[in-house]
Order: C-alpha cells, then structure tokens, then sequence
C-alpha cells in the first residue's frame, strides 16, 4: 500500500514541473525518434522560412499518394508533427533544451504519464481492472492477518489461570479457528459473473413479485370500488327509509287520479280583524278555538297561523290557550256537565265498499303507495302504473289504480265539507251582525 502511495506522490510531483507543451514534445520525441532538423535537411539555427520551405518541398515527396514506400503514412505523420513543433518559437525552444539534455529519465513518473496518455479506453480499463483485483485480494489477507495477530495478541496478553477460569479465550480460539481465509473468488473476476448470474436468475422473481403486488393493487381498487357502492346503496336505502316515514303527501293523491275538481269559493273575503294581543279569553274565544282546532286537524299547512289570523290573535297566544284547552280535553269551562253529544254510528264497510276502494290495504302498503306516487309522479316515461305496482307488495295495477281513485274521492268529499261548513259560518257570522 506504501508503494503505491509513494508511486502516486511522485507522479505528482513529476507532472508538476511540465505542461502539456514539454509533454508533447517528448511524444514526439519519443515517436520520431531521430533529430528533427536533420529529418528537415535544414540547420538547427534556420530560420522560419528555410524550415516552412523545407517542410513543403518534402510533403511533395513523402505524401502517400506519391510515396510508395510501405510506411509512407508513418514518414508522412512524422513529418507534420516536426513541422509543428519547429514552426511553434516556445515548443522549438523546448526541443533545442531536449537535444541538450536530453528526455526525462524514465524512471520519472513523467515517464509513466506519457505512456499512460497513449493507452486506449479498453487497454486503460483492463489495466485498471486488474491492479483493482490485486488491491482488492491484498486488502482481503491484510485485513486477516489484522484479525488474527489482534486476537493472538489478546490471547497472550492474558494469563493462563485467568484463562482457565473465563471461557472467553476458549470461544477467541474457536472464532480464529472458523475465521475465513481470503479466497481469489472475491475478487472482481470472480464476483462480477457471480453478479451478473444473480441478477439473471432473479429476474423471474422480480417479475412474480411485480404481478403480484400488481395484482393486489387491483384487488383493493376492487374492495374499495365495492365499498363506496355499498354505502350508496344504503344511503339509498336510507333515503327510502326516510321518505317512507314522512308524512304523506295528500297533494300527490290528487294529482295521481282524475277527478273534479273542488269549486271556488264564491263568498265575499271578510276582511281580517286586527290582532289582538293579550286580551281575556272569554267562553265564546275558547269554544272558537276548539272549533277552528277541529277545523285543521294536525298536519295541515299553516295551521296555527290561519288558526291566529281567524281568531285576531298572536301565534304564541293560541299555541298556549291552545295547549290549556287540551290539558281540559277540549272541555269549555261551563260546559263540563253538558250532555255527551252521541258519537254517530260508525259506518261498516260493505263488499262493494272495499271492491272500490281496491281491496284491503294495510299501512305498509298505502305508504308504499304514496311513496310511489311521489316517485313516479304524471309524464313519468313508461308505465307509470306498472311501475307503481311494482313498488307495492301484494298490490297489482289494477288495485293501485282504484285505490288511488278511491282516496282522491273521500278527499274531495272532505274538502266539499269543509267548504260547506265555511260558508255556513260566514252565513252566521253575516246574520248576527
């Protein structure tokens, strides 16, 4: 290892002392082989003239194309290269010092450079390959030895009772025993094939890992894809759920069967009174009150505002006379010991009632009804019926059609009374003013 540092410093303080002009000169040199003026015909103080004369007057007879000796190329290329070393004033300087003194002396590391500067790529890579290899294999034994004088040194350090009685030594002596030698198989020529073959034979394995890791990447793109599709189905479900347990939407009814349509009220519009606020309940307001109570039973649009406005009261005010009275069970004061008006006879359905009413529905049904009414509303594409019953369990088109005519009509028998209730208040109203 020293020598190769001490080769390395003198290479370096060698090359030091010359440029790149002293270094050509001596390839030439070294090339040429022979004076350079003499190979002109010309003497060594000639001037630039007589030399650049010279130098024409043999390119005439030393080209290749008029020289027909079998080294004419070689003759022809030393030519020029004297020729630019006479015509350059510095370079000619440097070769006149050349012709006194002498090259370099070859063991100089300029020597070496020189040589070294005409290798090709390959001869350099091969060079350098195997002084690579001895290092590597010198560097190997060097850091064995290392190892073993260091353990015998531990070994001989300690005495011999100590080492009876700690195994310590006994386990150092088996470690230098098993202790691998340096082989020439670590080496580069040996370890590049090595690698090489490794990487051939590992390349199926790389590519199996690949197409499986590939694979499961796929395979969660699919569970992923899978799970955002369960949870729109059942947010879709969800979604159903809920409008399955809102409130049904009666307008829908109306729209969904064909019937006539409600007559417009044909009284004068009383103007409202102003609102009253915080005034005394008397019999009269609350007995009012339990009648427009009946008259928007919970669940109508605006309630307790057209409540507020036909009475000439605030909201909040009705709201809590409102909740008083059905703490009372709607029971006016005064009238608590009236007699009981008899509930009316209730009404048994017939045979021909329920054939037009389409048949026995239960509340599951009827609002898978209303629901799908409310899906497929008129101007739906397709069957809108069809479509209906599909939606209703234990119902056909037929059924859902007659039912749907069936409440249209009590719905429009409903309004009708109403309205003819509200003309008859009105009428009284008229009277008692």
């Amino acid at each position: 290892m020293r020598v190769h540092v001490l080769l390395f410093l003198s290479f370096s303080l060698g090359v030091y002392g010359w440029d790149d002009g002293d270094l050509e000169v001596f390839d030439v040199v070294e090339e040429v082989n022979s004076n350079f003026y003499e190979l002109l015909g010309v003497k060594q103080d000639a001037s630039q003239s007589e030399i650049k004369r010279a130098f024409k007057q043999l390119t005439l007879k030393l080209h290749p194309d008029k020289n027909d000796a079998p080294d004419a190329d070689v003759q022809f290329r030393n030519l020029v290269s004297v020729h630019n070393i006479l015509k350059d004033p510095g370079k000619r300087e440097k070769y006149n010092e050349v012709l006194k003194n002498g090259l370099p002396n070859w063991r100089s590391a300029v020597y070496y450079y020189r040589h070294v500067r005409k290798m090709g790529l390959l001869e350099g890579a091969i060079i350098l390959f195997i002084i690579i290899s001895f290092g590597q294999y010198a560097v190997g034994w060097a850091a064995y030895l290392e190892k073993r004088y260091t353990a015998e040194q531990i070994l001989s350090s300690r005495g011999k009772k100590q080492s009876k009685k700690s195994g310590f030594d006994t386990g150092l002596v088996e470690i230098l025993h098993h202790l691998p030698k340096p082989s020439i198989k670590d080496t580069l020529p040996f370890q590049i094939p090595r690698g090489v073959w490794w990487t051939i034979t590992s390349i199926p394995y790389a590519i199996m890992e690949l197409k499986k890791r590939r694979k499961e990447m796929q395979e969660e793109k699919i569970r992923q894809k899978k799970k955002e599709e369960d949870d729109r189905v059942r947010a879709e479900r969800e979604a159903v759920a809920a409008e399955e347990r809102a409130p049904p939407a009666r307008d829908c009814l109306l729209d969904s069967a064909p019937g006539p349509e409600p007559q417009k009220e044909t009284a004068a519009v009383t103007p409202a009174p102003p609102i009253i606020s915080g005034g005394l309940w008397t019999d009269d307001d609350l007995a009012e009150l339990v009648r427009l109570i009946k008259k928007y039973p919970p669940g109508a649009s605006e309630r307790w505002e057209r409540i507020a406005e036909a009475m000439g009261r605030s909201v909040p005010e009705v709201t809590h006379m409102a909740a008083k009275v059905k703490e009372n069970c709607y029971k006016i004061p005064g009238q608590e010991t009236a007699e009981e008006v008899p509930e009316p006879p209730k009404k048994v359905k017939t045979r021909q009632t329920e054939e037009s009413s389409g048949g026995n529905w239960s509340q599951v049904q009827q609002k898978a009804l209303e629901t799908a009414l409310a899906k497929h509303p008129k101007g739906t594409a397709g069957d809108r019926w069809q479509k209906i019953a599909a939606a209703v369990p234990g119902k056909t088109k037929e059924e859902c059609m007659q039912r749907c005519k069936y409440l249209s009509e009590m719905l429009r028998k409903q309004k009708q009374k109403e309205e003819q209730k509200d003309k008859e208040a009105v009428t009284e109203d008229e009277v008692a003013t």
